[in-house]
């Protein structure tokens, strides 16, 4: 008992005649019999039955004070034998005809209480007192209450809208589980029909969510049992309804229009109208004549999901259908088992065998908004607009990469991995339009390095450290096979543009030339250049050049061709701004004992023994490149002919293609688990009838 409140009394004014006395004897009721002891001594001075009789004839603020004392009281599991018909449909009524707000919350709150008492209270009254039966002769008389409930959804009052929808949670929970098989699902579609599912979809991408986070995370919870219930209904055609719902796929395939239209492949019995009803469900894209066994792995959700494309979509349905008959059989898109597939693909992406305690968990935990946006998720609404979207993003794949049947699987995982990319990455506030167009515009070629990243990660969980040895080991091999492709760039030789060469350039003197032609030798030692006045589309002999270079004497290299930034500091190479192709250059110094240039290059056995000390650094050579590819191929090669790092961009660009592409070759080509080496080893192949004459091929092997 609350201190300062005398409860006797307080129930003596709840019968005074002056409503005055009465509204504020049942507003101190509302803030205290949310008490179970104070509801005991309440209840134990007769004041229930007051409380009654004000709910059933009471106005204005009274009636709002009697209807929240009233579902607080129902709340601590206390006042249920004044729950009758009567106080039912008292409520249904308000909820259908009164405006004010603080009079539907608390009718509202008491349907609840009304609704869900079967689980809340442990037991189920013999009367039909609780649970939605209650409800039903109410509606019976009131048949706008449940347009009227979800009208309330869209209410700028945040309370009232979370009142609403607990009350529709209520309602579908006990559907759900006490209704009969024919009766739920007529409900649900009622509540669909209603855009009850429109509504909660706009609340749940809203920024009420601190507000409406436990009858939304409810919400969600029930469709996933909703998609489970449907999934774990089996297809049985002695169902009527099961057995419509197929016939109206067969029907909307228009079968009488492609009757004639099967391919000729010289079986006479498939030209007959009389046997082309054998392939009557393969034509549909079904594995065999019995499609029932087909929707074991769906269920009832499947055969759904198939019949709200082949119903909305019929045109393009039949359409494909006439498409597919111009076809062999190993070339037909199987619609039905496509259909089948993304049915089953969004029920493991939405995780709908998750337990609802799971999402009750996640409710409990989340303390900031970015933990409400992972909770939600908004787009399991949309079921039925998802699925058509993945099965023609199927469509759409089976199409661009000529696939057969045999490739069913793998067009299955591509989807897959698209639907993880598109609704998975999508955030909470994306419009499921936006996904739509998403799912319907995504390149294949993303989508195919998509999957080649997912299997990098696959194998990385799997085999750590094994895998990170193998990326090694072929980063390692590109870099060689990189490194001796550039070398014999050098050992090819090629034309530059000449600037104004000067005598310091090894003390040549070269007459001022429009070209200079380089060279490396043979035994990759020496640098070989002439300069002159035209190419003429040919290339000078190496004896031909009258100037080389001891590569032994290089000390650096500076460059003006771009760098990629992670190697820019990995060797000695010294690089400025990028500049366009006409001004970038190669510029080679070396070093040369004190005295002339020319001295030097005379004896350069005589300066490799000299200590560096006494030598200067000079500019050798400076070569002019004519394009990216030629300036990126010389500046790397010299720097790997030298034991450096390469460092431009299109280099290690081609490093990096080449050994991931090794490393996929490998992963496609290894086998995930080692069931392949399992039990006696395999057998070898004889040699027999061999001799030792024979060759390998690289492509072919042996």
């Amino acid at each position: 008992m609350m201190e300062g409140i005398n409860i006797p009394e307080l129930v003596e004014r709840l019968r005074s005649d002056e409503d005055a006395v009465r509204k504020m004897a049942v507003f101190k009721l509302q803030g205290n019999i949310g008490d179970p002891s104070f509801a005991d001594i309440f209840i134990a001075e007769g004041g229930l039955s007051r409380l009654r009789y004000l709910t059933l004839h009471a106005s204005g603020n009274t009636l709002a004070y009697s209807l929240t004392s009233l579902a607080r009281l129902l709340e601590v599991d206390k006042g249920w034998e004044f729950v009758d018909q009567d106080v039912v449909e008292r409520i249904v009524e308000l909820i259908v005809t009164h405006p004010l707000v603080n009079i539907l919350r608390g009718a509202m709150s008491i349907l609840v209480s009304v609704v869900s008492h079967p689980y809340a209270g442990g037991h189920l009254s013999q009367s039909g007192t609780f649970g939605f039966r209650a409800l039903k002769p109410a509606i019976a008389i009131y048949p706008q209450f449940l347009e009227m409930l979800v009208s309330r959804l869209s209410s700028a009052d945040h309370a009232l809208c979370a009142n609403a929808l607990q009350l529709i949670n209520c309602l579908m929970r006990d559907s759900i589980t006490n209704d009969s098989e024919l009766e739920w699902p007529k409900f649900i579609q009622r509540l669909q029909n209603l855009g009850a599912i429109r509504a909660v979809y706009v609340l749940m991408q809203g920024t009420a969510l601190q507000d409406l986070a436990h009858p939304l995370i409810e919400f969600q919870s029930l469709t996933k049992v909703l998609l489970r219930k449907w999934r774990d209904v089996y297809l049985d055609l002695e169902k009527p309804e099961h057995r419509r719902a197929l016939k109206g796929i067969y029907v909307a395939s228009n079968p009488e229009k492609n009757q004639n239209k099967t391919p000729d492949t010289g079986d006479e019995t498939r030209r007959s109208s009389k046997n082309h009803h054998s392939e009557k469900w393969r034509r549909l894209g079904f594995e065999s004549e019995n499609p029932v066994s087909e929707f074991d792995g769906t269920g009832f959700l499947g055969m759904m999901d198939l019949a709200d494309y082949v119903r909305n979509y019929s045109d393009e349905f039949q359409k494909m259908l006439l498409e597919q008959s111009t076809k062999s059989a190993e070339q037909r898109c199987p619609i039905a088992r496509a259909s089948l597939t993304v049915s089953s693909i969004l029920y493991d992406h939405f995780e709908v065998d998750k337990s609802d305690m799971e999402d009750a968990k996640s409710y409990l935990i989340m303390d900031s908004q970015s933990n409400l946006d992972r909770v939600f998720r908004p787009l399991l609404l949309h079921w039925t607009r998802l699925h058509v979207a993945g099965l023609h993003a199927f469509f759409r794949l089976w199409k661009a990469t000529g696939s057969e049947v045999e490739d069913f699987d793998k067009i299955s995982e591509l989807v897959r991995i698209l639907i993880e990319s598109v609704v998975g990455g999508a955030p909470r506030t994306k419009d499921v339009q936006d996904v739509e167009e998403e799912l319907a515009e995504f390149d294949y070629r993303r989508l195919r390095e998509l999957q080649m990243e997912i299997l990098e990660l696959t194998y990385e969980d799997v085999w750590g450290q094994h895998l990170r040895q193998v990326r090694d080991e072929l980063h390692h091999e590109a870099l060689q096979f990189v490194k001796e492709q550039r070398i014999r760039c050098l050992l090819q030789g090629a034309w530059f543009f000449n600037g104004n060469p000067s005598k310091s350039e090894t003390g040549s003197s070269l007459s001022k030339s429009t070209y200079r032609y380089a060279q490396l030798s043979h035994n990759r030692r020496y640098l070989h250049f002439g300069d002159f006045d035209t190419t003429d589309n040919r290339r000078p002999d190496l004896d031909a050049l009258p100037v080389k270079i001891d590569l032994s004497t290089v000390s650096s290299v500076v460059s003006n061709v771009s760098a990629a930034p992670d190697d820019a500091s990995s060797s000695t190479v010294k690089t400025t701004p990028h500049q366009p192709v006409s001004s970038t250059k190669i510029t080679i110094h070396g070093y040369v004992p004190s005295g002339t240039a020319a001295s030097a290059q005379k004896s350069h056995n005589r300066a490799r023994s000299t200590s560096r000390a006494t030598q200067k650094e000079v500019v050798l050579l400076t070569l002019r490149p004519q394009s990216i590819s030629t300036a990126s191929e010389w500046l790397d090669g010299l720097l790997m002919l030298l034991n450096q790092q390469p460092i431009t961009a299109e280099t290690n660009k081609l490093i990096d293609l080449i050994s991931n592409y090794g490393l996929k070759i490998r992963l496609l080509n290894i086998r995930f688990d080692d069931a392949v080496f399992a039990g006696e080893a395999p057998q070898v192949p004889s040699r027999e009838g061999l001799d030792d004459d024979y060759y390998y091929d690289v492509f072919g092997g042996a």
